[in-house]
């Protein structure tokens, strides 16, 4: 079920009620102004927003799409299945920068998992008003959860009932979220039933319309001439329109017998398994069009939209200086109606203004006619401003898309079919066939005049105008003037930077920020690459991407997607002499740009092509004058490159350049560190005949860094000491003197030397070496034949010893501080005994402790799994132990995240062979 208002199945009708519903309580629930619910979708690890109530869909499209694996809250609640409440900014760009960098505005959001028994299904989330810190949210964070915990068993509920069917794959559907206004006057709903020609009012429409129940009539046409006489056929038509499943995308503006203002609006409803039903609501807005008419007056521009975009009123003077008729300004979206205001600064300014209570102020010059006429839109002009710039022409519900596809996941689709939001309805309130309630439409507005009675528009070209945004629960109030002096207020010497374009030169930096917050969290050449590509493909809509890095004057492919298979491999390899774009652009520095193929070969003639259309950048990557490769984007359909995108593209090619640079500086560090670290721990350990021993290493994910944890075993006098320890830190000085440490400990062994003097004079060496690091060791002297061993702790986790009877216990033996800290530490020895088939297990910290959890839960989770690993084998010499030391070590072998390498050893003792026959 992908979700569609396009899918008449009662499945659809179902699964979108359910998410409106829980959205628009949430918002109620959590005191927010905003939310919505994401769903999971049919492509794996792919979230989809379904539902979102407030905000202006294509104002918000780059969080259409959100893949689960990113370091964002949506993807954390839905992958960890916690909860997330971030009580303002200040802590969002704490925990989430990347988020952050996105939405730089002060609010505060919940973040809560949609869980259904053991399947989750989504995340519901709310935006609200900023507060100090998370407890004061408490209360509605918990009646958010219960409405997910509602949600989630519906979901449960409905996918029993059809399985595999909950799922989105369409885009969100927008609604108007509840209004917080009073005194807009009445509102009545109603009821009509096609197939039984049936209609039922409740008693507020009874009251409205003044026709008690025991006078009407029952009948459609007479509903029809109670609410408009002069306007019942087109009501009649609407009607059919709507149990047709086309109901109108805005309220109907109608007039009663006495001239008042009406709204009539209309959805359809499914009850399965009947046919869909049409609902409506009848509202008398009160006295909002009394209050228009005094706004009509003021000599500044007043203009409104509501939550969605809609411009739902402006007075004569806003329509002058936006340059727009009144009657093609109200009704329809701002950025239909005013298609100049599709800018990167006046967007994020919208944001702002819908996102925080405080009001907005900003300057825009507003360009001539002739340039608004003739300068292409974002989207043709292939500009980081396009949702689908790349392939076949975006749909009609795009075309006015204020956003890019600034998505957290690989580009969309050219075309969804699977569209909740059909072309015509671009910018309503719901999809075509939303189940769920309406949007309130008291706060609609009047509606637009007959005949605009205005002069024609004076032409403002090039003025510089002063705009203030004002945020209210159901609507944006905005003013404009002209602000011929701008340019001498501090913020007018900023925006007076424009371009000729009316572009705001501050635009261009969103790509940068966002492109360099994700590159932070890349430490290999490889992450490096995966980050250009799901971030910077899905911004200036490219379909291919290949880097190339640098070595001994040959470039090498670390990278590429979207190129046909094999058609890089003649270019591995190739000398820095050759005449190709991609080792001219590194070679000379400048960056080439091709708007078509024909251009490419007509460059280089006879350079092979991987197709016959499109358009290609070569960026030279080049870090603090070093080169270090190169970075090739395709694009599937001709386009043009514009300064300001040729300026954009090559200040990222200078990011990847530095973060590539870093990266294989790192790799060559960790390769060196990882070498090290392989040649110092033991190639075998020391052997008994009635002592069995393993030994695992597993090295930490987070970044691939090699840590200084190791394990030995030594011959000591006629026993063997058992040893493992842990150096703080990673990286090459962390296995450095994690080597030292074990030639010191292995030699103090090999003089029988008794516990608490080994770890003593390690100490005291590790003080000497002075190597700002301190480190960890449990060391335990055992007598095999005897079964009496002698430990020693320097602040290590307890060993954990398995009886063969399968009891196991920690042995909290008592210990000293780290060693290297403290010259006159003193380490104390604990006796025990341990019998035949008895199971010894050393480890450290990385094995048992994981952020936010406490390490004695990892110590018992991991007393409880060697306590159900099993007896030992009986016959000498059985590999019994390295199994069980597997076994150990599973989960974490497997785990994507492992923050901290990992060292285990394992010691069995065997009974003494029977003496042999005399």
């Amino acid at each position: 079920m992908t979700g569609s208002g396009e899918d008449a199945h009662p499945t659809a009708g179902r699964l979108t009620a359910l998410l409106i519903d829980a959205s628009t309580e949430a918002i109620s629930a959590a005191g927010g102004h905003s939310g919505g619910v994401y769903l999971r979708s049919r492509t794996p690890g792919l979230l989809r927003l379904a539902v979102l109530s407030g905000l202006p869909g294509p104002l918000f499209r780059p969080w259409w799409r959100l893949h689960a694996d990113r370091p964002f809250p949506v993807a954390d609640a839905y992958r960890l299945g916690v909860q997330v409440v971030l009580p303002n900014a200040t802590e969002t760009m704490r925990r989430y920068p990347q988020f952050a960098a996105g939405l730089p505005f002060q609010f505060g959001s919940l973040y809560v998992p949609v869980v259904g028994g053991s399947t989750t299904y989504g995340v519901l989330t709310v935006l609200r008003p900023a507060v100090t810190d998370a407890a004061e949210v408490l209360s509605e964070h918990d009646r958010v959860v219960r409405l997910a915990q509602e949600l989630g068993a519906a979901l449960r509920g409905l996918e029993d009932a059809h399985p595999d069917q909950v799922a989105w794959d369409g885009e969100p559907i927008c609604l108007r979220p509840p209004t917080a206004s009073t005194s807009l006057g009445r509102a009545g709903r109603f009821a009509w039933d096609p197939e039984t020609a049936d209609i039922t009012l409740d008693e507020d429409l009874h009251t409205l319309l003044g026709t008690p129940p025991s006078e009407f009539p029952g009948t459609v046409e007479a509903f029809a001439e109670a609410v408009a006489p002069t306007d019942a056929h087109r009501i009649l038509a609407t009607l059919r329109d709507t149990a047709a499943g086309r109901p109108p995308a805005l309220p109907l503006y109608l007039r009663a017998e006495d001239g008042a203002l009406r709204l009539l609006d209309l959805w359809n409803a499914y009850e399965p398994p009947a046919a869909p039903a049409v609902r409506g609501v009848v509202v008398a807005p009160g006295p909002g069009p009394t209050a228009d008419s005094a706004a009509d007056l003021l000599p500044d521009g007043v203009f409104c939209v509501d939550r969605l975009g809609l411009v739902v009123y402006a007075n004569p003077r806003a329509a002058q200086l936006l340059g727009r008729p009144r009657a093609e300004l109200v009704g329809r979206d701002l950025w239909e109606a005013v298609p100049w205001l599709r800018r990167p600064d006046f967007e994020d300014h919208l944001r702002a203004a819908l996102l925080t209570p405080d009001p907005v102020h900003f300057h825009l010059v507003r360009p001539s006619a002739h340039e608004s006429e003739t300068r292409p839109t974002a989207q043709d002009a292939g500009s980081p401003l396009s949702a689908q710039d790349a392939g076949p022409p975006p749909p009609t519900q795009d075309a006015g898309s204020p956003l890019s596809a600034q998505d957290a996941g690989p580009p969309p689709p050219t075309q969804d079919a699977g569209s909740p939001l059909p072309a015509q309805d671009a910018g309503s309130s719901r999809s075509a066939q939303d189940p769920g309630p309406p949007p309130p439409t008291q706060n609609a507005g009047p509606p637009p005049p007959a005949q605009d009675p205005e002069p024609a528009q004076q032409s403002y070209g090039g003025e510089w105008l002063a705009l203030s945004v004002h945020s209210g629960p159901d609507r944006l109030t905005c003013t404009v003037r002209p602000a011929s002096r701008v340019k001498d207020s501090p913020e007018g010497q900023e925006t007076a930077e424009l371009s000729e374009t009316g572009m705001s030169p501050l635009a261009p930096l969103y790509r940068p920020i966002a492109l360099a917050i994700a590159l932070t969290e890349a430490v290999t050449a490889r992450q490096v690459s995966a980050v250009v590509m799901r971030e910077l493909l899905p911004a200036f809509g490219g379909r291919r991407l290949a880097i190339y890095l640098l070595q001994e004057r040959h470039l090498y492919l670390e990278w590429e997607t979207g190129f046909p298979k094999g058609f890089l491999a003649p270019f591995e390899g190739v000398d820095l002499s050759t005449h190709l774009p991609g080792v001219e652009t590194l070679t000379t520095g400048r960056p080439l740009f091709f708007d078509s193929m024909e251009q490419l070969t007509a460059t280089y003639p006879g350079i092979p092509l991987d197709a016959t259309e499109g358009a290609r950048a070569f960026l030279p990557l080049i870090a603090s004058g070093r080169a270090v490769g190169s970075c090739i984007l395709g694009f599937d359909r001709p386009r043009s490159f514009s300064t300001e995108e040729r300026t954009v593209l090559t200040a990222l090619a200078g990011l990847i350049a530095h973060a590539m640079e870093k990266a294989q500086r790192y790799e060559s560090e960790t390769a060196l560190a990882r070498g090290l670290q392989q040649a110092l721990l033991p190639r075998r350990l020391a052997a008994h005949p009635q002592l069995e021993t393993t030994g695992r290493y597993l090295p930490g994910t987070a970044g691939m860094e090699v840590g200084g944890d190791w394990y030995d075993v030594v011959e000591s006098g006629d026993g063997l000491a058992l040893v493992i320890g842990d150096v703080q830190g990673h990286g090459v000085q962390a296995a450095a003197t994690m080597g030292q440490l074990r030639s010191a400990v292995r030699a103090f062994a090999l003089g029988d030397r008794p516990p608490d003097e080994v770890m003593s004079s390690t100490n005291h060496l590790l003080i000497d070496l002075d190597p700002g690091l301190f480190a960890s060791c449990c060391y335990i002297r055992l007598d095999p034949a005897t079964g009496v061993a002698r430990a020693a702790r320097a602040g290590h986790p307890p060993p954990l010893l398995r009886s063969p009877d399968g009891r196991t216990r920690v042995l909290d033996l008592p210990g000293g501080v780290v060693l290297g800290v403290a010259p006159k530490a003193r380490y104390p020895v604990t006796e025990l005994r341990m019998e035949p088939g008895a199971i010894l297990a050393l480890y450290t910290d990385g094995l048992v402790e994981r952020p936010g959890s406490d390490i004695d839960e990892g110590i018992t989770a991991l007393r409880v799994a060697l306590a159900k690993a099993g007896a030992p084998a009986a016959r000498p010499g059985g590999r019994f132990l390295a199994g069980v030391a597997d076994r150990l070590t599973a989960t974490a072998r497997h785990a994507l995240d492992r923050p901290d390498d990992i060292a285990l050893l394992l010691a069995t003792r065997r009974a003494a062979p029977p003496p042999g026959p005399h």
